[in-house]
């Protein structure tokens, strides 16, 4: 999709959330608007998606459904701060870095795993001394994590994502927190599309029986882990799943997260 025509359908939800632009990114001469969608609320539910310009399930659901996404949040009294597309460049060109070749996505921070030597990446159970947020990175990812950062940690985070490596329709989640609370909304996403169980999805990880994966990988999921935050995940769908069996599963997970958050409201 063109992202000035989606430009235009994120600004045009003015009336439903203040629609601000937290950073511009130039590629080739272009510049690219990066925006935030904030509805306010008791407690706080972080959602962001399109890193990887190849996966538009997460942005086009987003532009789509965004009115009811609204609607339910302000049913439970929980505020939204959307990051909906945050590679512009590579959302446009089908790519999934952007046009620059730089890789948005692990680059909120950095382990120190040996005086002196860092780490975006944990082996399983792999020890550190301690952690730092990553001041380098693509020019992307810096700006979204500057903006994140401004804010105080939320109830809930949400990461939208697909696996473009799989070649089946599916579906599975990098998740932290309690995994009780996450199986009920993978358990509603099943009707839609087989979830990974107890498989590799690449050389690094191979999801548990309820097909959910734990990984320290300097994304935003993991920062918000770092946070602690008590809900943080990334959902995957596999890009041959039909569009419309992701729009559902994306929604499933991101009214799951609102009454996540209402929920930590409620403990509060």
């Amino acid at each position: 999709m063109n992202y000035t025509d989606y430009a235009h359908r994120i600004r045009a939800y003015a009336s439903l959330a203040e629609v601000a632009e937290y950073g511009r990114v130039i590629e080739t001469g272009m510049e690219y608007p990066l925006f935030r969608l904030t509805v306010p609320g008791k407690h706080w539910l972080v959602i962001t998606a399109g890193f990887h310009g190849e996966e538009p399930a997460g942005p086009l659901t987003l532009a789509e459904s965004f009115a009811e996404v609204v609607a339910y949040a302000k049913s439970r009294d929980v505020g939204l701060r959307v990051y909906p597309c945050v590679n512009p460049s590579g959302f446009e060109d089908g790519t999934r870095y952007n046009r620059s070749g730089e890789k948005p996505n692990n680059d909120f921070l950095r382990y120190e795993v040996k005086p002196g030597e860092w780490k975006g990446e944990l082996t399983q159970a792999e020890h550190f001394l301690r952690w730092t947020l990553y001041d380098g990175g693509p020019k992307e990812t810096r700006a979204v994590r500057e903006d994140i950062v401004r804010f105080p940690p939320p109830a809930a985070a949400l990461d939208i994502h697909q696996d473009n490596y799989l070649n089946v329709q599916a579906t599975y989640a990098y998740t932290f927190g309690d995994k009780a609370a996450y199986r009920p909304l993978m358990e509603a996403a099943s009707a839609h599309a087989t979830v990974i169980r107890s498989s590799k999805v690449d050389e690094n990880s191979c999801t548990d029986a309820d097909g959910f994966i734990e990984f320290c990988d300097g994304s935003v999921t993991d920062y918000f882990q770092r946070q602690n935050v008590p809900y943080t995940a990334t959902l995957e769908t596999t890009t041959r799943t039909p569009l419309a069996a992701c729009h559902a599963i994306n929604l499933i997970w991101i009214r799951g997260f609102i009454d996540l958050a209402a929920r930590s409201s409620s403990l509060a």
